[in-house]
């Protein structure tokens, strides 16, 4: 069950993108022009995509993935070219929007199952594999731990997630973002260290089958991010 405090930031991150953010996120998923700082964050989203991408089957035909807060789409298009079931999920409506608006010629119509809603819905049913991406960053330790093991307990084979990894430069710059008015703010990122994470993950009982695989820090300019993945023993 989701707890109060992911609601309460789910719904910021629902309004931000539904209400302050949608032109900035359609032009930044784009190949529009943006600032220098807005390139750095579009390259380093593009090789975290890249990074999650690579853990999952090249061959995917019959097998079932959840792109838990899946934007505009691009990994599910993706995963789709690889064969999966993809069902992709986001709160916002406006990204699902445009996600629909972006699906690749290549890929029938309905080849994808777009849902606007939460991710941890047990409704979206059972997965072989479940994706991430800079979804969960949103959250703190205690809210991340309790998303992955919801999905774990509807999950075959792997989880691969993205977290903020508690730096000293995103330290820094998530402290300098609390200075701005709060109408010009984005949902506000909870930076974890690794090693914390790890450790609530591993003390966390509906998580015992699991085990922590392969991470990858990515820093490109303003974007920075990590991924980590969670295999079931």
């Amino acid at each position: 069950m989701a707890t109060s405090s992911y609601q309460e930031r789910r719904g910021r991150v629902e309004r931000y993108f539904d209400q302050t953010a949608v032109e900035t996120w359609r032009r930044l998923t784009s190949d529009a022009p943006v600032s220098g700082v807005r390139a750095t964050v579009r390259a380093g989203r593009e090789q975290m995509r890249r990074t999650l991408l690579d853990g999952l089957p090249a061959d995917m035909t019959g097998q079932r993935l959840l792109d838990a807060g899946c934007g505009p789409g691009t990994l599910a298009f993706e995963a789709a070219r690889r064969g999966a079931e993809v069902v992709a999920v986001d709160v916002s409506a406006n990204l699902i929007d445009l996600a629909r608006e972006r699906m690749p010629a290549d890929l029938a119509p309905g080849r994808i199952d777009f849902q606007v809603g939460d991710m941890l819905a047990p409704e979206h049913g059972s997965f072989d594999y479940v994706v991430s991406m800079d979804v969960l960053i949103h959250y703190p330790c205690a809210d991340v731990v309790e998303a992955l093991a919801g999905l774990a307990e509807r999950t075959r084979e792997r989880i691969l997630f993205t977290f903020a990894p508690r730096t000293p430069l995103l330290t820094t710059m998530h402290a300098v973002g609390r200075l701005f008015p709060k109408g010009d703010r984005a949902p506000s990122i909870e930076p974890i260290a690794e090693g914390r994470l790890r450790r609530a993950l591993a003390a966390e009982p509906r998580l015992s089958a699991w085990q922590g695989g392969r991470t990858h820090l990515i820093r490109r300019g303003f974007y920075i991010s990590q991924a980590l993945e969670l295999q079931r023993q």
